[in-house]
């Protein structure tokens, strides 16, 4: 009998609501060594993903912007304003501002060649595993991996 999502996936599942600040999801993936969290309403409902790759983008477009500045300042002598100075000494973005809105998920009864799958075709690390509008479980490509040494040896 084939495993399902059910049966391989991590039940407690780390996740952010849609407010929660950038750096505070930041020390939640370091802290649980993950790579992603589920962005999660009141209800449970699941709203979006946020990944380390969604982090790391404002942080090069930040960078982008400072060398832009820099190049204007050489180039005209202007000043920065100062809503520029409070965007980048202060980071205000959180988990909505962020977050990947299509999130491929799976049910509980997908297979494990199914999960695969999924992260083959949508090059995604994760699928949250949903029961109905609720987030129950995620399946990492460590839960497949984990699944098939565990089933070879037998």
């Amino acid at each position: 009998m084939p495993s399902t999502a059910a049966q391989i996936m991590t039940r407690d599942v780390i996740s952010v609501g849609p407010s929660t600040p950038v750096p505070q999801i930041a020390a939640l993936l370091v802290k649980h060594a993950i790579s992603a969290v589920p962005v999660i309403d009141a209800q449970g409902h699941l709203l979006g993903m946020v990944s380390e790759g969604d982090l790391v983008r404002p942080v090069t477009a930040e960078m982008q912007k400072r060398r832009e500045w820099w190049l204007e300042m050489l180039a005209e002598g202007e000043s920065l304003a100062p809503e520029f100075i409070d965007y980048i000494s202060q980071n205000k973005r959180t988990a909505t501002d962020l977050m990947t809105h299509e999130v491929i998920t799976a049910p509980t009864t997908a297979t494990m060649e199914e999960l695969a799958g999924l992260l083959d075709k949508h090059h995604v690390k994760r699928v949250p595993i949903m029961e109905g509008r609720r987030v129950v479980g995620i399946v990492s490509r460590a839960n497949i991996i984990r699944n098939l040494a565990s089933n070879s040896k037998g």
